[in-house]
């Protein structure tokens, strides 16, 4: 079992800056891959950025030059930093795991709850 909580998420001015973290925790050692995907009222929810173990990282059109994902120490963290936030980012911000040994082991990915993540912008 893997848990996903995230943070950091808040109200800030258009052009303003947030950083979100998801930090998992449970029965892993390291992940080889983390995500943030977003949902805002009304709409499906979106792939927002991922990154491999590697540190290859892919974008959602909307957001490349604006925002950057990261790991944290031994790749049991990942940090979304948002910059240059327009209204159109507001959404639910969720972490995600598709780490492949856990979906191998458990058959599926982990997903956080989200609402700690909310931006508003």
């Amino acid at each position: 079992q893997v848990d996903l909580e995230e943070s950091g998420g808040g109200m800030v001015q258009a052009g303003g800056s947030l950083t979100l973290t998801c930090v998992a925790s449970g029965s892993i050692f390291t992940l080889d891959h983390m995500a943030w995907h977003r949902q805002a009222s009304g709409k499906q929810r979106e792939l927002v950025a991922s990154i491999t173990s590697f540190g290859e990282a892919n974008y959602a059109e909307s957001v490349k030059g604006r925002f950057s994902i990261s790991w944290g120490d031994g790749r049991k963290s990942v940090y979304l930093q948002m910059n240059s936030l327009k209204t159109e980012d507001t959404a639910v911000y969720y972490c995600n795991t598709d780490d492949p040994y856990l979906m191998a082991a458990t058959g599926r990915g982990f997903w956080g709850q989200g609402p700690q993540g909310t931006v508003a912008s």
